[in-house]
């Protein structure tokens, strides 16, 4: 990650005073491909990279989280831009940054949704496989974070924590002035009524 920032870092300070500061999104595109110009990368970032920092805010919920997901995002562009054909950059980036938020979304919940046993034939499972399933999986994802919002405070704080913070029993009791006995509790009861709380949300939901 540190190679792909820096090396970010140096493209965009190249960039600003780059001869293809005046070119299109398509004929940027089109250049890049035809002289693998790292610099390109650079202009797409200036002008594009705070609505994808917007994006990454609104589904990561952590302004940090968001920067290094952008630095990603438009670090793997060096690599993505020659896989696919792209008519409307600006639309493009913006399904191409949601899947990315959405993948590292799904990475924070799959340890949580293995616990809660959750079986391949129900609508908790989320395909992230394939692209076309995006609204599908906000949906799931949504509806994650609202039966977490409905846990009592102990058990949600010690549910995001655990579980979306990556946190460790023992960090979770510097950080919360819980016991050690009090976290195991609010973390296995949390487990138990967020399974019930996500199960009645997608019973309740009329588009399911």
């Amino acid at each position: 990650m540190l190679f792909s920032y820096f090396s970010l870092k140096i493209v965009l300070q190249l960039s600003s005073t780059n001869k293809y500061s005046s070119y299109s999104d398509n004929d940027l595109i089109n250049t890049f491909l035809e002289k693998d110009d790292n610099n390109i990368v650079g202009i797409l970032y200036e002008r594009y990279g705070h609505l994808v920092l917007g994006l990454c805010i609104k589904y990561l919920k952590n302004k940090d989280e968001a920067q290094d997901a952008v630095i990603q995002i438009f670090t793997g562009l060096m690599k993505d831009l020659k896989k696919h054909k792209i008519e409307f950059f600006k639309s493009w980036l913006y399904v191409y940054s949601k899947n990315f938020c959405l993948m590292e979304l799904r990475k924070r919940q799959s340890m949580l949704k293995k616990e809660l046993e959750l079986k391949e034939n129900v609508h908790l499972i989320m395909d992230f496989s394939n692209p076309e399933h995006l609204n599908e999986k906000e949906k799931q994802i949504v509806i994650m974070e609202k039966a977490i919002e409905l846990l009592n405070v102990e058990q949600k704080k010690c549910i995001d924590l655990f579980y979306l913070k990556n946190k460790s029993y023992i960090e979770i009791v510097d950080m919360t002035g819980y016991t050690a006995n009090e976290v195991k509790s609010h973390i296995q009861n949390g487990k138990r009524n967020l399974k019930l709380k996500m199960e009645i949300l997608i019973n309740e939901d009329p588009n399911k």
